[in-house]
């Protein structure tokens, strides 16, 4: 049994790329948690992502993203991607 790897990245975005910058990472791929956190590195969403469910069950996640981004002037996406 393999052991996988995942690392972590961080990019810092304004409130107005946030909802870009999700959507291009999760088209990227093998990205297994989306974190947003604001100026004071709170977490305010966190959206586990795994194979099959990035339709239905991440489509809500996605749509309060989109009005909390008009809420947060900078933010913080953290990602963990499965190498």
């Amino acid at each position: 049994m393999s052991q996988e790897s995942v690392r972590r990245e961080e990019y810092r975005v304004s409130g107005d790329a946030l909802m870009e910058k999700v959507k291009e990472l999760i088209h990227e791929g093998n990205i297994r948690r989306i974190i947003i956190k604001d100026k004071d590195e709170k977490t305010l969403v966190d959206i586990p992502l795994t194979f099959g469910v990035l339709g239905v069950l991440v489509a809500p996640q996605l749509a309060a993203l989109g009005a909390l981004a008009a809420l947060v002037g900078d933010a913080t996406v953290v990602v963990e991607i499965a190498d």
